[in-house]
């Protein structure tokens, strides 16, 4: 159950084709919500994308604007994701022009988030990081201590653990849903 203005996690199905973006992105204005992320990629389908987008709100207003989501004519298919439920991850890339005397710190550092080094030079660190939006948080927050410079986020992605089955799957049908 959703609690009232929690973050809801809501994964679309769309045609992969332009101007779909927009289209979902505007559904949501009309109905006075703000996206808070949104993540948007190939799927396993051809000329499919899953779209995931955040927003906060209550169990009955996410409801009603999946709905609406799946109203429209670009949308396969639109579910909230029950997070307690799925694989929910972000990836950030942070940015840090360290002092020379806190490079090993930031090795460690980096070691105890199981993040990554992706770029090194003399006088900028880049590092790759992922895992739920509370590691990430706490990562850019503690990357403050060494110079941070700048943070790119992907926003949330998500998949369910459970399989899904569907009777269009039943009868052969290629939607995957």
């Amino acid at each position: 159950m959703i609690s009232p203005q929690q973050e809801v996690i809501i994964d679309v199905l769309v045609d992969h084709k332009p101007g779909v973006l927009y289209t979902v992105s505007n559904l949501f204005r009309r109905r006075a919500f703000n996206i808070s992320s949104v993540a948007i990629g190939t799927s396993e389908k051809d000329r499919v994308a899953r779209m995931t987008l955040t927003m906060r709100g209550g169990e009955k207003e996410a409801v009603q604007l999946v709905k609406h989501l799946e109203n429209l004519v670009d949308v396969i298919k639109a579910e909230i994701v029950d997070a307690d439920k799925a694989v929910v991850r972000e990836l950030a890339l942070v940015k840090m022009a360290p002092r020379p005397e806190d490079r090993v710190q930031i090795l460690s550092f980096v070691d105890v988030y199981r993040a990554r080094i992706v770029h090194l030079s003399d006088d900028s660190i880049i590092v790759e990081a992922s895992g739920d939006t509370d590691k990430i948080d706490a990562f850019i927050e503690l990357s403050r201590n060494f110079g941070l410079k700048e943070v790119a986020r992907t926003g949330i992605t998500a998949l369910s653990r459970e399989q899904k089955s569907t009777e269009s799957e039943s009868q052969g049908n290629d939607v995957g849903w």
